[in-house]
Formats: structure tokens, C-alpha cells, sequence
């Protein structure tokens, strides 16, 4: 049976703290069928429908006043096919959940993103990336999807069974429907060996294209106010096995990273001027450092600073010109950034509203920790991004429309008539929804 909370109190926050919805009523169904038949309802009532995961989109992308469903029970791996190397899992699926199962069956995803604190079916609706120079998004792993749409009905898609949906649905921004299952693209579980260390911020950008091509996996952080950066290089290893210790991954995982960093952005909210002189230290804390293990380890770490993000991905070859500008900005304004920009690259993929789609990419994001006032960062930093045609991340904060993304999507049209197909009574519609694709 499912569970159903209706009442005038009940508020959804998401964990930015930046989204709040009072949806008519939340349901947590327990089957596809349970999810299929409130959709079902939902229509009858003449309510909206979105289905929300762990909450970490900081866009209003899962939020509404209609019927809100939560797929906690909606978890766990249908079907590990070893033959075809696919492993089929639950929407409601916590990331974390998945790469754990995976690794005790000896098995991995190629790539993944940095946290894994999300479902698989917000990270991959979403668009979430990790970095890499041939291995692409979470979603480019997907080999099939189910999901019910707005009638109701179960439809099920792959290269060969509802192509066209399975072009867009990929990355569906929980608009053609709601996804129930996804069949990942695995492989044998193998050693990332990750070389972490510090690096002059000029140097990263004279030597970008090189670090980009000798590395299958290259990202940087850059800490404003300095001309310091933290470079992480991720490669394939034979071995052996040489995690972080314990007792280092404490210390600089989580005393220094998480610990001693929220003090830092707590005296920087409280007393802005000091954040040069703390990002001045701060860009010096963390040391050179090389460890071997399993992907999940390597390609993701612990955020317990609460922020809010925005990311735009850039064509690969102007994200150097694009950072000198965004750095030249914070210097001439005033602005006091206490957050590291985070510089990741993807190579192009096929999926209809990837921020990758057609070209290869690479992404810039900048943070401000939650509390502290964004706009005037943000602002100053979209106005960079879109001179380059960025395409902002889809649970990231932008203010961009659909004649913007209309201009910078090749195929938004694409996405736009399946949409039309798919939920002509705009079912799965709320704010964002509208604003991104149009009525």
C-alpha cells in the first residue's frame, strides 16, 4: 500500500534551503502500478504531478502545489544482466545505495558525479556530471528507461524500443514523465589512482589542454581572492589498492573540508572582509596527496557545508578565456567569494538537453555558502558564462528561458514536440518547468 500525507502544513525544503513547496498532498507509492494509478488520480483532481528525490536541485525543478511523490520505496537493483552488462535499478535509488550494491557484485559505473547523496533518477533528470575526457554524464550511461506518463500507462525505452523518447528522456528534467526504472551501462569494478595537489592558478590555465588530455579524469578548484587552485588527476590503475587512511581521510576529508571550512565560511558571512585573508589560508590547508581505490571512492567525497550552486557548461575550448574573465570580475568588484569554483570537462554526447549535447564541454561553477547573499556573483557571473553560449546545469540556480535555451539547444525543438506528445495537459508542468521549455 502507499502512503499518503495530505494536509495544509505539509512544506517541502529543498537541501539548499532556497526552495519551499506546499504540495495539495504527498504520496509515497510502494509499486510502478501504486505511481501509475495516483498519476492517474492526480489527473482526475486536476492537479500537478512532480516526483522529488533527495532534494539536491537549488531550482524549483521538483517543486509543487499539486501532488508531490516521493519514491523512497521505489528502491533497490530489478535485475543484474552480466551478459549484457546492464544492472536495472529503482528510480528512488539512493547514488550511494547503487555504488555500494555494485561494488559487492564486483561491478562499477564508468563515471559518476561528486556527491552521491542523490536518486538515480533526479542525478541523471537533472544532468549530473562528473569529469571526464572520453567518460561522460550519469545519463550517457543509461541503456533504457521506464516510465509512466501522464495518462497513466508504463512506457519503456532504449536505443531500439521508443527511440525518440529515449533521445530526450535521459535527461527529462521530470517533464515527459515520471521515471521508474533505469538500465545503467556497467563494467568490472576497477582502481582509479587519484593525485591531488596544489597548482598556481595561471599555470592551470596555460597548461589546461594538456592536463585535459593526459588525464582520463582532470578537475580543479580555484579559490578567489587568490591565484591558487587544487588540481585532482584521475586515472586508471592495475594496483594494488592504497586508500586514503583513515585517520588522513579525517583529517583532510573531513576536519579540514568539511570541519574547519564551515568555520571559515561561518567568520566570512559574519565579517565579510576577512575572506581574502581566509581563502589565503584556505588555499594552502590542503596538501599534495596520492591514493589508489574503487571509483566511488576516488570519484566522489563527502559536503556537509550547506551552499547554493551555479554551473554552466561552456564550449571545451573557451573555458580558459571565460575563467581569466570570471576572475578579473571578482577582483574589480568587491565581491567577497568564500567558495572555491569548481572546473570540470565532458565530452560531447547525444542526449536531446544535455548540457554536452553536440559538443564537447567543460563546466565552471560557483558557490555561495547558504545564508550569505548570491545575486550579484551569480549575476555577474551568467553574464560571462551566456557571451560563450553556456548552458546552464538544470538543478543548478539561472535565470535563462526557453528563447535562451531555444538558441543554444540544436534540438530543443526536438524536446519540446516529444513534451507536446508525451503530456499535452502539461501534467508534470510547474514554474520552472514553463520557464525553461515554454507553455
Amino acid at each position: 500500500m502507499s502512503s499518503t500525507a495530505s494536509g495544509k502544513n505539509a512544506v517541502w525544503r529543498n537541501w539548499g534551503g532556497n526552495v519551499v513547496a506546499r504540495p495539495a498532498r504527498e504520496v509515497t507509492p510502494a509499486s510502478v502500478d501504486e505511481l501509475a494509478a495516483e498519476v492517474r488520480r492526480a489527473a482526475e483532481d486536476g492537479l500537478k504531478v512532480k516526483a522529488v528525490g533527495s532534494g539536491h536541485s537549488f531550482t524549483s525543478i521538483a517543486a509543487t502545489d499539486g501532488v508531490l511523490i516521493r519514491p523512497q520505496l521505489l528502491t533497490g537493483i530489478r535485475d543484474v544482466d552480466r551478459e549484457n552488462m546492464t544492472v536495472t535499478v529503482e528510480a528512488g535509488t539512493p547514488l550511494k545505495r547503487l555504488n555500494m550494491a555494485l561494488a559487492r557484485e564486483g561491478l562499477s559505473l564508468t563515471n559518476m558525479g561528486d556527491i552521491m547523496e542523490q536518486t538515480v533518477s533526479g542525478a541523471t533528470s537533472t544532468g549530473t556530471h562528473g569529469t571526464g575526457r572520453e567518460s561522460a554524464s550519469i545519463a550517457a550511461q543509461i541503456k533504457g528507461l521506464e516510465l509512466v506518463t501522464a495518462d497513466g500507462s508504463v512506457l519503456t525505452c532504449s536505443e531500439k524500443e521508443n527511440p525518440d523518447v529515449f533521445a530526450a528522456a535521459r535527461i527529462g528534467l521530470g517533464a515527459l514523465g515520471i521515471v521508474t526504472a533505469i538500465t545503467f551501462a556497467v563494467e568490472p569494478i576497477f582502481l582509479l589512482t587519484a593525485r591531488e595537489e596544489p597548482m598556481p592558478f595561471d599555470r592551470v590555465l596555460a597548461d589546461f589542454d594538456e592536463l585535459w588530455a593526459e588525464n582520463e579524469h582532470f578537475e580543479f578548484y580555484w579559490f578567489p581572492h587568490t591565484g591558487s587552485t587544487n588540481t585532482k588527476r584521475n586515472n586508471r590503475s592495475a594496483g594494488p589498492r592504497r586508500p586514503v587512511s583513515r585517520f588522513a581521510g579525517f583529517v583532510e576529508d573531513e576536519l579540514l573540508s568539511n570541519g574547519v571550512f564551515q568555520v571559515a565560511q561561518w567568520v566570512g558571512r559574519a565579517a565579510p572582509a576577512t575572506i581574502p585573508a581566509i581563502a589565503q589560508v584556505s588555499s594552502k590547508a590542503l596538501s599534495a596527496r596520492t591514493y589508489t581505490d574503487i571509483p566511488f571512492r576516488v570519484y566522489t567525497s563527502p559536503r556537509r557545508v550547506r551552499f547554493l550552486e551555479m554551473e554552466y557548461a561552456l564550449p571545451r575550448e573557451a573555458v580558459t578565456e571565460a575563467l581569466r574573465e570570471l576572475k578579473a570580475m571578482v577582483d574589480r568588484s568587491g565581491l567577497r567569494v568564500s567558495f572555491p569554483v569548481e572546473v570540470r570537462t565532458a565530452p560531447a554526447d547525444d542526449i536531446t538537453l544535455s548540457t554536452a549535447s553536440g559538443r564537447d564541454s567543460a563546466y565552471i561553477a560557483v558557490h555561495m555558502v547558504k545564508g550569505t547573499s548570491y545575486s550579484k556573483y551569480f549575476t555577474a557571473a551568467e553574464h560571462i558564462f551566456t557571451a560563450y553560449e553556456g548552458r546552464p546545469h538544470w538543478g543548478k540556480i539561472h535565470t535563462r528561458d526557453a528563447e535562451y535555451f531555444a538558441s543554444v539547444y540544436p534540438r530543443f525543438g526536438e524536446f519540446t514536440a516529444l513534451r507536446d506528445r508525451l503530456d499535452p495537459d502539461r501534467r508534470f508542468q510547474n514554474d520552472y518547468v514553463r520557464r525553461v521549455l515554454g507553455a
